[in-house]
């Protein structure tokens, strides 16, 4: 016995003798109190040095003698088993000492309940050792399900996408499990992010795991567009459940299945609830796409209520400026790409939409009496284009200008104020286009 050690227990039994005469409560020291609080003392002094071997010793006596002590006996019992199973090069002890220290948290349970919290900590712990041995698989599946179905949303952050990775291997190695069993879980897991960013947790951090999460289902089952619409749908429409279409939801948007009408309708039930732009904007342009133009403009406009940025809401009502303009509506799909410049000046599609529109109005503007006023139309297009910085629809424009011999001839000035009538009813000044 070195010098170091000598100390280190001598230390310990004067520690020992010193605390002997003081109550403890939450304490029992068996038959021999004074050689339980010998060895305890010992024990914890090798555990605070993380002398994890010489720790042994004296810990596994009160294992053996005073198993009821404390359930500092098994906390600490974890430590030493998992110091000495990541500090050995020899394969078997190394399982041996795993073993140990998961039977250190069963242990607890025994002697000290507190079931919930304890199998919290030995599922990731259990992850951490036997994620990658398949034939724990289904013990570890089984614990995780436990320790989730005690825990509920109090289950630890680190067995959040730990669990979703366990069922993803279980699954894979031939697990009796189902795809809907699967989504089940994932949804539960989901749930439970959710609730830990409500309750102020770090929601970068937690969103990061949701991304996760979502990978690693998309890995586990094959959610195609087939599963989604045949197995989640008919669940969303018997149960109504809001987290379920917000699962569906996603889904469909990582999937790219927004053509079917179940997004429009789990959209529509997850946005009464929870209003949210992103999903009201996508109602507005699927109702828009489907020609509902009277949904189209509900959405739209909810969409605009649920944000305070100006460049977000200056795209939303460009986006109902070409709804509308679909529709033949071109006077109020100016008035609202109107509207989004006033919230974005800088919105140079929208400058351009207009342009788009006076171009496209020609035909139905032209009054066959005045060659130079019906080509005024252009020139304010022009304008819209240049504000827009198109060069290309500018040249275009400029091309349809009237020629200096119509300007002439009709008695008219470069630069003179001409008014554009029709729906249009703007004053631009007169220029001819460019000779041949």
């Amino acid at each position: 016995m070195n010098s170091i050690t000598k100390h280190l227990l001598s230390l310990a039994f004067i520690v020992g003798l010193a605390t002997m005469a003081i109550a403890q409560p939450g304490w029992n020291w068996g038959d021999s109190v004074d050689k339980a609080k010998e060895k305890n003392a010992l024990y914890t002094d090798f555990v605070r040095a993380e002398n994890w071997k010489a720790a042994l010793g004296p810990h596994s006596w009160l294992l053996k003698n005073t198993p009821d002590l404390n359930a500092s006996i098994y906390i600490n019992g974890a430590k030493i088993y998992e110091g000495l199973a990541d500090n050995t090069d020899d394969k078997a002890k190394t399982l041996e000492y795993q073993g140990k220290a998961l039977e250190m948290y069963d242990l607890r349970i025994k002697y000290f309940n507190s079931e919930a919290d304890v199998l919290n900590r030995k599922a990731y712990v259990a992850y951490k050792y036997y994620r990658d041995d398949q034939p724990k698989y289904k013990e570890l599946y089984d614990l995780f399900n436990k320790a989730f179905e005690l825990n509920g949303n109090d289950v630890l952050i680190n067995n959040l996408t730990a669990y979703m990775d366990v069922i993803r291997r279980y699954k894979l190695s031939g697990g009796t499990i189902t795809d809907e069993e699967v989504f089940e879980k994932y949804t539960k897991i989901k749930d439970i992010i959710e609730v830990k960013i409500a309750e102020g947790g770090k929601a970068s951090s937690l969103e990061k795991q949701a991304d996760y999460v979502d990978k690693l289902l998309t890995a586990t089952v094959d959610v195609d567009c087939d599963f989604i619409q045949e197995k989640l749908g008919p669940k969303f429409k018997q149960t109504k459940d809001i987290n379920l279409a917000k699962k569906i939801f996603g889904l469909m948007l990582q999937q790219k299945c927004t053509d079917s009408p179940l997004a429009m309708e789990v959209a529509i039930a997850v946005n009464e609830v929870e209003p949210n732009f992103g999903i009201a904007k996508f109602i507005g342009v699927k109702a828009a796409s489907e020609g509902d133009l009277d949904r189209a403009k509900k959405y739209y406009e909810k969409a605009v209520e649920l944000t305070d940025d100006n460049t977000k809401k200056s795209e939303v009502y460009l986006s109902l400026a070409r709804t509308v303009a679909s529709q033949g509506g071109k006077a109020a799909a100016r008035s609202n790409a109107r509207k989004a410049l006033a919230f974005d000046p800088s919105n140079k599609d929208a400058y351009a939409f207009i342009g788009d529109l006076y171009m496209n109005s020609f035909n139905d503007c032209k009054a066959g009496e005045s060659k130079v006023k019906d080509r005024a139309i252009f020139i304010a297009a022009y304008e819209m284009y240049q504000k827009a910085g198109d060069s290309e629809k500018m040249t275009s424009a400029k091309a349809q200008f009237p020629s200096i011999e119509e300007i002439f001839s009709e008695g008219k000035e470069e630069g003179q104020s001409i008014t554009v009538d029709c729906w249009i009813n703007e004053s631009v000044q007169i220029e001819r286009r460019p000779a041949n």
